[in-house]
């Protein structure tokens, strides 16, 4: 909540000078002293009505609401304040533009998903094809014809043809929707954490034909850990949690008029697919892969035994946007 509340004041304001200042008339505040913890929670909150904004208001009444309970709930010490403090700042000081610590540790807690499932499906009252966008979106996927392949260089992997749908809640097909696809190699890597991948490998952008259709070849996904070398790795350790991610693949579905649509595809035979360690896995994002022996291929490229993957996305109208992405740029080091 703290860093949903401190990103939302960000997109609002101008970043500040150094020596920016407010000339405030410190009579028109009405301070006061106070002498206890419900005394100073309330002044805190009635300096929150002061804010002009209303949904920053609401939102930062509610983020001094239930923080304080919160500590006054779990007696915290000064000792483990000041600790707070520091794996705050660690959070951003191990995220860079290949790798985002605190997106990572938000799935981690359960807050992406959540987040997702309210704000989606009708309110929360239907199943969703939303999910979590995840830490490694890239907004600079390239273009592909639906048809086409994600291996941008040799890539090891049992061929999947993916053929996928984009519908609104009464099944009218969605037209020139842009669908951006991206997911791991078979090491669990994505090709921004990977030297030996090309650029974009195992990425790419679709355009959705009159049927709301599109389609594509790739490898079958694996499951993969997640990084545990920051924060959310000692966390977890701490939890007795274990750090893997059931196999998925990434989509993002964008149109005007239409609530943008971050989603994951699970794979159905994945041992970890009850057990995320970013708690994502609903009934309605479980794919199901259907093997084909001695089939043709929908391509020429591929002999042999290969999979096929038919899913339906139901967007529905809504705030179409592009968030920030989380990373801008692959690794450049082993």
């Amino acid at each position: 909540m703290l860093f949903f509340c401190i990103e939302f004041c960000s997109l609002r304001d101008a970043k500040p000078k150094r020596h920016d200042y407010f000339l405030i008339n410190p009579k028109s505040h009405h301070f006061k002293m106070f002498n206890s913890p419900q005394e100073l929670t309330a002044f805190v909150l009635k300096q929150m009505e002061r804010t002009e904004d209303a949904r920053t208001r609401e939102i930062f009444t509610q983020l001094v609401t239930h923080l304080h309970a919160f500590i006054k709930a779990s007696k915290l010490t000064e000792a483990e304040f000041h600790m707070a403090c520091t794996l705050i700042a660690k959070l951003g000081q191990q995220s860079n533009p290949s790798h985002n610590e605190v997106t990572l540790m938000a799935g981690s807690l359960g807050v992406s998903a959540l987040v997702c499932l309210q704000n989606n499906g009708q309110g929360g009252t239907q199943p969703t094809t939303a999910n979590l966008m995840g830490p490694f979106w890239r907004d600079d996927s390239p273009i592909t014809p639906s048809g086409g392949s994600l291996l941008r260089s040799k890539t090891e992997g049992e061929r999947v043809w993916v053929n996928a749908f984009v519908k609104d809640f009464n099944a009218k097909p969605i037209a020139d929707a842009r669908v951006d696809v991206w997911h791991s190699s078979n090491e669990g890597l994505y090709e921004n954490q990977d030297t030996k991948q090309a650029e974009m490998n195992l990425r790419g952008r679709f355009i959705t034909d009159e049927n709301g259709h599109f389609q594509f070849e790739t490898i079958k996904p694996s499951g993969y850990p997640i990084p545990i070398n920051g924060l959310v790795g000692d966390l977890l350790k701490q939890l007795g949690r274990h750090n893997m991610r059931p196999a998925h693949l990434h989509f993002l579905v964008f149109k005007d008029g239409l609530k943008t649509q971050f989603s994951q595809v699970y794979s159905n035979d994945d041992p970890y697919l009850e057990t995320d360690v970013q708690f994502g896995v609903t009934h309605a994002l479980v794919g199901q892969y259907v093997r084909h022996l001695n089939e043709p291929f929908p391509t020429d490229q591929v002999k042999g035994d290969w999979w096929s993957l038919d899913f339906t996305f139901k967007v529905e109208p809504g705030h179409s946007y592009l968030p920030k992405p989380p990373i801008t740029q692959k690794r450049s080091t082993p």
